[in-house]
């Protein structure tokens, strides 16, 4: 009909472009992969709306007469939810289809399979299940202990690997869980797992009172990776559940190697927890749940009560396409050529002042700690103040004796993920996004900031 009103020629053209962009679309819902090169936002776009109008909210006529009909007030809500309006899943599963949001339960099983694509790629080639959850890893991790104290009924305790991070301790104290913590042990300038500790407590407990064992990979330095084979073969030796508290690590391929190897020499993961932020460049709010096996997965998607929002997933849907296979792995890449270039620098720069690196470019491969043995103590907090007014976010000062209680647990050296500290340091990450031109500015800023306060100056705002 329309080559009545405009040449056929022209209306081929069309024809053809529409076919391209279908195409592509077929593609990845055929195969369930990531474009090798990202998808055009404009094509992007189209499939979204095209994927919203599958919801009963959308359809044109469309009467309402239940309690929750996908109804949004604000149009300026209803743009920024591309009229996504149904959340995901169901009362009884998080992964459930929902008979009036077609569409919406289309990008929510895609998305997943998206995901999972996107862990192969970087280098988790065993995993088999992976599930978008629109909570941060804190929550999540909670979710994770829940359904494995459901499993295990008479479990009371948790055997963690000491990281002085707030939310990662609060998951296991929600859960109404006691953690039982295992301080690091300090080798050649950098923390590591007191795997020798791990075994006298499971001697020293009923492994079936041990609802889990949580080990942590990504960390502030001079943390090092927890020795995640190790702790693997222990879980499995004594048939205790592992959840490896993965926040950031999907970025590091040496951090993936470590728990791609724990796998493959048959150690025990049950879940790997990661923050979809941290790891993927959205806003925050979403975590993912990685498992191995069909059981774990449909155990911890049933275990959410009632829908959950959309939006993680969402972001995560169209962040993966705007990447492709290919913009992720060059991400990933020249994150992994920046943090040696940092590491280099700072290593310089410590040299020079007489300072020291306190962490392990091998074990530590995203954050670096530097020492601060030179500052006047009364000074090492302003620090980290003066550099923030100075527009650098993110550097942590860690001071040594600091002291912190969470619920009944009183913590030494906190921050330091160790009552043994022997220096007050100032911790920077190489994460994903970070420009070579970010390191430069933070290395004349540090300085000319670190340098005043050595000579106890007086700096301004």
């Amino acid at each position: 009909y329309a080559e009545r009103l405009v040449p056929r020629s022209y209306i081929d053209l069309a024809r053809q472009a529409r076919r391209s962009y279908e195409q592509q679309i077929r593609l990845i819902v055929e195969h369930r992969k990531l474009p090798e090169q990202s998808l055009d936002e404009n094509i992007i776009e189209q499939w979204l709306d095209e994927i919203a109008q599958m919801d009963s909210n959308n359809f044109q006529g469309n009467i309402g007469v239940g309690e929750r009909e996908g109804r949004i007030y604000s149009s300026l809500v209803a743009r920024r939810h591309a009229l996504l309006s149904h959340g995901i899943g169901r009362s009884g599963d998080i992964n459930a289809v929902q008979p009036k949001a077609a569409g919406s339960s289309l990008l929510n099983k895609l998305t997943n399979e998206l995901v999972l694509d996107a862990i192969h790629i970087l280098g988790l080639r065993t995993v088999t299940h992976a599930l978008v959850i629109p909570m941060a890893t804190g929550m999540t991790m909670t979710l994770c202990f829940l359904v494995l104290k459901k499993q295990r009924p008479n479990s009371r305790y948790v055997l963690w690997s000491r990281i002085d991070q707030k939310s990662c301790f609060k998951s296991i104290l929600t859960a109404n869980l006691e953690p039982i913590v295992i301080e690091q042990t300090e080798t050649d300038c950098y923390l590591q797992t007191n795997v020798s500790e791990f075994e006298k407590q499971i001697q020293q407990l009923n492994p079936e009172e041990i609802c889990c064992i949580v080990s942590t990979t990504s960390c502030f330095a001079p943390r090092a990776i927890d020795n995640i084979q190790r702790l693997s073969q222990l879980c499995l030796t004594h048939s205790i559940p592992h959840v490896v508290n993965n926040a950031y690590g999907l970025q590091s391929t040496k951090i993936v190697h470590e728990i791609e190897q724990s796998k493959r020499s048959n150690g025990r993961i049950d879940y790997i927890v990661q923050s979809t932020d941290k790891n993927f460049l959205v806003p925050v709010g979403g975590s993912i749940v990685l498992t191995y096996d069909s059981q774990s997965f449909d155990r911890l998607s049933h275990a959410y009560p009632g829908r959950a929002s959309i939006t993680p997933t969402m972001d995560m849907f169209i962040t993966l396409l705007s990447m492709g296979k290919n913009g992720l792995l060059e991400l990933v890449q020249k994150r992994k050529v920046l943090f040696t270039l940092f590491f280099d620098k700072l290593s310089q720069w410590a040299l020079e002042n007489n300072e020291s690196i306190l962490s392990s470019k091998q074990f530590s491969p995203i954050s670096i700690a530097i020492s601060l043995k030179h500052l006047p103590n009364e000074r090492l907090t302003e620090l980290g103040s003066k550099l923030f007014t100075r527009r650098i976010s993110g550097a942590r000062v860690v001071k040594l004796g600091t002291k912190q209680k969470i619920e009944s647990y009183e913590f030494t050296n906190y921050g330091a993920h160790s009552s043994s500290v022997q220096y007050s340091y100032l911790t920077v990450a190489a994460a994903i996004g970070i420009e070579e031109s970010d390191i430069d500015i933070f290395m004349k800023k540090f300085n000319d900031v670190y340098q005043k306060l050595r000579r106890n100056e007086t700096l301004d705002d």
